[in-house]
């Protein structure tokens, strides 16, 4: 039965039950974070506890597909776990490699010192997978997938997509204009992601590979949010070219090179559909 055969009402409680459900994991999955900086725990303990509380997000989420979908997680093959993120991974350093070459060619972004500390960049790492993980599962795995499912490709983008955008409009120094250009550029980008490749794996690479070149490599602001960084850049210019206080993503750069990837991997044949029920 597909999810165009259940009735609405109880299509809206299952979407409800699935969004309250995979924030509350994913605050819960956002512990060792708070834990780290609270008490700055050993690195190795940060780093456990920061692949063990995604994982629990992943594994409930496979719990909720068997019990909603009365199948295994079409979406969580694991013999594509390592191949499908290393290659978002490789997307998201690519695309932010190229995001802020365009920012440094138009004059707003040069590096102004490197600061060698493999402490601090190997706990962003590990922070970034958590969020990277957290954030795909709700709104890849849950938001996406199931309106996907019920109203077809065209209208889970957009309205994923909106919905993930402006979700960052009570980041701190987020604007109307920010929360559009995630929507477009991330989005699109991720939803597009997903349904080419049929797994969680291939955003969720993205998205944590996206966020930590962001931030912990280039300095940049991480959707409004401060970290350590690699490089300590001299970011000059307008926002639009550079995006100011909130990052990267709030550049035309990101929004017209996000939106361009999106429309690729739409282009592109794809390798597998997730399954409905």
């Amino acid at each position: 039965m597909t999810r165009t055969d259940t009735p609405f009402w109880k299509w809206l409680l299952l979407f409800i039950a699935g969004c309250f459900l995979f924030i509350l994991a994913y605050a819960f999955s956002t512990i060792p974070t708070v834990l780290d900086e609270a008490v700055h725990m050993p690195l190795w303990l940060q780093a456990f506890m920061c692949v063990l509380t995604p994982a629990g997000v992943l594994a409930l989420y496979g719990v909720w597909w068997k019990w909603t979908e009365k199948q295994k997680a079409a979406d969580l093959p694991l013999h594509r776990l390592a191949g499908d993120t290393a290659l978002g991974f490789g997307v998201g350093i690519l695309f932010f490699i190229l995001v802020t070459g365009c920012i440094a060619l138009l004059g707003g972004f040069r590096v102004g010192s490197v600061n060698w500390d493999w402490n601090a960049l190997v706990r962003s790492l590990f922070m970034f997978l958590v969020v990277g993980v957290g954030e795909e599962v709700l709104f890849r795995g849950i938001v996406f997938r199931m309106i996907d499912d019920r109203w077809g490709t065209a209208v889970g983008l957009v309205a994923s997509a909106l919905i993930f955008g402006f979700v960052h409009i009570t980041n701190s120094n987020a604007t109307v204009w920010s929360s559009l250009a995630i929507a477009v550029e991330a989005g699109l980008l991720l939803g597009a992601a997903y349904k080419w490749s049929g797994t969680l794996w291939v955003p969720i690479g993205i998205h944590w590979s996206w966020n930590y070149f962001q931030g912990p490599v280039f300095g940049f602001a991480v959707s409004g949010n401060g970290t350590p960084s690699l490089i300590t850049p001299v970011i000059q210019g307008s926002d639009w070219l550079t995006g100011g206080s909130f990052g990267a993503e709030a550049s035309i750069p990101a929004f017209v090179l996000g939106l361009a990837l999106a429309i690729v991997f739409l282009l592109l044949p794809r390798r597998t559909a997730c399954t409905s029920r």
